[in-house]
């Protein structure tokens, strides 16, 4: 029994969604998402209530059920609400500057690195060791702020580099602790 799949997914006011076949359309104040789904798996409208059924109880169904309901979830939320990450950047003269809708990262390399924001992400610099990354697509925000991450990745010995807020990173200890 997919617990996450027989949830019922509640639509907030402003936010409508088109059936094509196996195509779902969502669309809200932030934006408008689309996505191809599994035909086998059904979806019912009622109102401002939708409902995921799956034809049996095989351990394909259970598994496609309960991850359609879901993305289509981060779909509804993310054209309310939007999803965003936030980093921090830790060493000395680490920083980052937004020029236009690129992110430059300065992390201890001889050049700079920029990352060009996709469509649909925005960037946002708070201050010159934070960075967040906005926008509809959860799948889309994470990705992005993965690969900023995986420019300079936290290391264990001092804790340099690019972190997630309020992300924890083991330390190790030095060639001198015993």
């Amino acid at each position: 029994m997919s617990r996450i799949g027989n949830k019922v997914v509640v639509l907030p006011q402003g936010v409508e969604v088109k059936q094509n076949g196996n195509e779902i359309t969502v669309k809200g104040p932030k934006g408008e998402l689309t996505r191809t789904f599994s035909e086998d798996i059904k979806m019912n409208i009622e109102g401002n209530e939708v409902t995921f059924t799956r034809p049996n109880d095989s351990k394909e169904m259970k598994t496609i059920h309960g991850t359609t309901r879901a993305i289509f979830h981060n779909m509804v939320v993310g054209v309310s609400e939007g999803f965003q990450k936030a980093l921090e950047l830790i060493g000395v003269g680490y920083r980052a500057q937004l020029q236009g809708s690129k992110l430059v990262l300065n992390v201890g390399y001889s050049h700079p690195v920029e990352i060009t924001a996709p469509a649909g992400i925005t960037f946002e610099v708070p201050s010159n060791t934070q960075v967040v990354v906005k926008g509809i697509s959860k799948e889309a925000v994470g990705e992005i702020a993965a690969n900023i991450r995986g420019v300079r990745p936290p290391e264990p010995y001092k804790g340099k580099g690019i972190r997630y807020v309020g992300e924890y990173v083991r330390r190790k200890e030095g060639k001198t602790g015993k």
